[in-house]
């Protein structure tokens, strides 16, 4: 019994110590396009920190995937988490998580700002964190959003994303106060 038991835990101890996801040639590539992309957002932005921003995003997002056991697309990932079948994975939590992860960097020309999006409407609300050159708008930066694809980051300007319509999460939460 307890030599079975020792066999069945065997993969989660080599789990246990197995490093966080590697970049793989494909988000490489993906790294690339995105630190171009921030890099972009103006001359003042650093192009270091362009590609350290990238790399995070693309990279952590697939960590948290491990981390929050996700093996399902977001809505049903969502419910296990409303069911407290699984600790974390709702919008929310990859947009904490990420932004904390990214503040951590201390950017000199870049900012982390956030957004809500369906504040307004039936469907669900939904989070994200925005990167941006220093003292630029929301609206001119780059959605980072790990949620949307389970892990793999989706990134576009704001006024591309034509799945939301973004705002400010401070005007979100601002709103909701003065309607209670």
């Amino acid at each position: 019994m307890l030599t079975r038991r020792l066999f069945l835990l065997m993969p989660l101890a080599v789990a246990a110590c197995s490093a966080g996801p590697a970049a793989t040639t494909s988000s490489r590539s993906e790294i690339g396009a995105l630190a171009q992309a921030i890099a972009a957002l103006s001359p003042a932005v650093d192009e270091g920190e362009a590609e350290r921003a990238a790399e995070i995003a693309i990279t952590y997002p697939m960590e948290l995937r491990q981390r929050y056991g996700v093996t399902d697309p977001p809505l049903i990932h969502n419910t296990k988490v409303n069911m407290g079948l699984r600790p974390r994975g709702l919008c929310w939590h990859w947009a904490d998580d990420l932004e904390a992860r990214l503040a951590q960097e201390d950017f000199a020309t870049l900012d982390l700002q956030r957004a809500i999006a369906n504040a307004d409407k039936l469907r669900i609300d939904h989070s994200t964190v925005i990167v941006s050159a220093r003292g630029a708008p929301m609206e001119q930066g780059i959605v980072l959003d790990g949620w949307r694809n389970g892990g793999d980051l989706f990134w576009a300007r704001v006024p591309d994303d034509r799945r939301y319509v973004w705002e400010r999460r401070a005007d979100v939460m601002a709103r909701r106060q003065g309607a209670i």
